[in-house]
């Protein structure tokens, strides 16, 4: 009978050792924080551009889409370099890009330029709006079957540079009606670009952690101090030129090749 007492404890001894283990070895639940607090940063930037927008404080409210730009940028690359990457980071991620480069610059150029066009500017703002949203849709759709090297339409983020870097330029520029009716262009184009099939390269494939020549870092020094001359027509300017960029190759393809 002792033996058999003796035995029956080490069995649920061990029964109580395998279900610890078992919860140990269960995921914890919870977010990573860092990432998130990035992501976090760049909604707070659409965020206080949409209020700005409100105000009239346009030139605040473009810079404020480039700060939710340099957050975003941030948030993926340091969720990759520090193995963080997680199903809810992804889709806070979309959504605080929604608000960031979908809702702010429709409604800063919108209360820029496009609300004396009207019924127009309402529309050539929707565009934009819902390009976005339809893009970051099917990003979110194709993330798992589509090439990292490459983005399929315009990336919300640099649309979202067209726009505020436009607004943030012209502010000097009295308004007008050819001012606003290019506004409502560039804002209409912007929003079909994002849903277009135009291949961009998304840049994913650089190794941040790897090591580069110094003259790499000699030009992200001086690139930087190229930007700081005249902020706004040079940023408009290198988001022009990547907005550009895939459908002046693909009509060269076309025509010279």
């Amino acid at each position: 009978m002792k033996n058999t007492d003796a035995s029956s404890k080490i069995v649920e001894l061990d029964n109580v050792v395998e279900s610890l283990d078992s919860e140990s070895s269960r995921p914890r639940k919870g977010i990573y924080l860092l990432p998130n607090l990035l992501t976090t940063g760049a909604l707070f930037g659409g965020f206080f551009a949409v209020l700005s927008g409100f105000n009239g404080g346009f030139e605040l409210a473009a810079i404020a889409i480039f700060v939710a730009m340099v957050f975003d940028g941030l948030d993926g690359r340091v969720a990759r370099m520090t193995n963080t990457q997680s199903d809810f980071g992804v889709q806070y991620d979309s959504l605080s890009d929604m608000v960031s480069f979908g809702v702010a610059p429709a409604v800063v150029v919108y209360g820029w330029s496009l609300e004396s066009l009207g019924k127009v500017g309402i529309a050539a703002a929707f565009v934009y709006a819902s390009c976005a949203a339809l893009r970051l849709a099917r990003f979110n759709v194709q993330s798992g079957i589509s090439s990292n090297k490459f983005f399929i339409g315009l990336p919300s983020p640099a649309a979202a540079a067209l726009i505020a870097g436009f607004v943030w330029s012209a502010q000097s520029l009295e308004s007008s009606l050819w001012l606003s009716s290019l506004t409502a262009l560039l804002t209409a184009c912007a929003g079909l670009l994002m849903v277009s099939n135009f291949k961009y390269p998304s840049f994913k494939s650089i190794d941040m952690r790897g090591k580069v020549p110094f003259v790499v870092i000699l030009s992200i020094v001086m690139s930087f101090v190229v930007i700081t001359i005249d902020p706004p027509r040079i940023l408009l300017m290198l988001a022009l030129g990547f907005a550009l960029y895939a459908p002046v190759k693909f009509l060269w393809s076309k025509f010279y090749s």
